[in-house]
């Protein structure tokens, strides 16, 4: 049984069948759609260069041609770990032999006065992305609040289709927590040539409005007059499933190297909720970006058919921002990394950046510059020491730096 039909829990279920197991396979869902992917909702579906269609993982028809159980608009309740059954709402009790939480996050509610106002939305869904869509009309006034990733690609968006756009962040720059303020300058300085507003070092002390929001005050004081907000401010992974069976929780369903639960083997966990055991990087990590669906959940599939697995793929996420383009790959807490080196020409926005500590690789991002993402995982995962002025000059080759 799999809870979650998202990326994560489509992708299980497609290699369940292509490893050849032909035994019972109950997918269960939420939202009213067969399982699709969520980054074009912030990216193709909302500036207009994807198709609608395209975002499903399979056709329509496809859970059915594989025998798949596929139970859309449903909700799981419970969990009986002694049982080995996972209760629906309406009180259906559907036994298990593995279990699989694909479960998702759910993006962080904005917890001051005025956030249930019309017109005050977030991102995640279909759905969402639907009122978000009908909003970015030429001539709207949006503000945004978070000058994340999901925040900025919306800004770019909204800027595109015409909007106004005003982005709200208590840091002061986008990014600056995970990026450095070197490289957030360059999100900023990029949004800011496309006419985005930004209000860095507030927060937000109330939406008003009568009915529908009409302005959001921050702590600064300053008023900002709008017809929509967009709440960007992060997500939580969907846990309450599994807090109330028992299961480990923090920060994410707590599995190891195999995605499979430290406290139940007949239980486990892939995708946004998920706070897996990496071991080449020796820590347990909870990774939100689409890859990360997209590769556990077959891992956690081929785990559950008892099959040796290591889920040790680097953590690896894209984004499109006007004529910016950027793949990041790697993991680079804030607190571990002790230098950042720049290979290419930041002004013109060409460039790779690299997250180190101790002379050591932990994360590269490629900015404009393509095919070389393969080549920062091999340094990465090498562990070697490298050195900054060789890491920093295109004359060298990345295998050599």
């Amino acid at each position: 049984m799999i809870v979650g039909a998202g990326l994560a829990g489509a992708k299980a279920v497609q290699t369940l069948r292509e490893e050849g197991f032909d035994g019972r396979i109950i997918l269960v869902g939420e939202e009213a759609e067969h399982p699709y992917e969520r980054p074009p909702l912030s990216k193709g579906l909302l500036t207009g260069s994807a198709e609608p269609g395209s975002v499903f993982v399979h056709e329509a028809g496809w859970y059915a041609d594989h025998d798949v159980d596929l139970r859309t608009g449903t909700r799981a309740t419970a969990i009986d770990r002694a049982g080995r059954h996972v209760e629906l709402v309406g009180g259906e009790r559907v036994g298990y032999d593995a279990l699989l939480l694909a479960t998702g996050a759910t993006p962080r509610a904005l917890p001051v006065p005025g956030a249930e106002l019309d017109g005050v939305l977030t991102l995640r869904t279909l759905a969402d992305h639907a009122r978000i869509d009908a909003a970015l009309t030429d001539g709207a006034r949006v503000v945004i609040i978070g000058a994340g990733w999901i925040g900025l690609e919306v800004a770019a968006a909204a800027r595109q289709r015409g909007a106004a756009v005003t982005v709200v962040e208590v840091a002061e720059l986008p990014l600056q927590r995970v990026l450095g303020d070197e490289i957030a300058r360059v999100f900023a300085d990029l949004h800011r040539d496309h006419d985005v507003a930004f209000h860095f070092g507030t927060g937000v002390r109330e939406l008003r409005g009568d009915g529908r929001v009409s302005s959001v005050l921050l702590t600064d004081g300053t008023e900002l007059a709008c017809d929509t907000v967009v709440v960007a401010a992060g997500v939580r992974p969907n846990t309450d499933l599994a807090e109330r069976a028992g299961l480990a929780v923090d920060n994410g369903v707590v599995v190891d190297h195999a995605l499979r639960s430290t406290v139940d083997p007949s239980v486990y966990a892939a995708g946004d909720v998920a706070n897996a055991y990496h071991p080449p990087l020796r820590r347990n990590i909870r990774v939100e970006h689409w890859a990360n669906a997209l590769n556990g959940g077959p891992a956690a599939a081929r785990s559950m058919l008892g099959q040796p697995v290591s889920y040790d793929r680097l953590p690896y996420f894209f984004t499109d921002q006007y004529d910016l383009g950027m793949e990041y790959t790697g993991y680079a807490p804030p607190g571990d990394v002790d230098r950042v080196v720049v290979r290419g020409d930041v002004a013109k926005r060409e460039f790779i950046a690299f997250w180190t500590a101790g002379g050591r690789v932990l994360a590269g991002m490629n900015v404009n510059i393509w095919d070389v993402a393969g080549p920062i995982g091999e340094l990465i995962r090498s562990g070697r020491a490298v050195d900054p002025e060789r890491l920093a000059d295109p004359r060298v080759p990345l295998e050599e730096a």
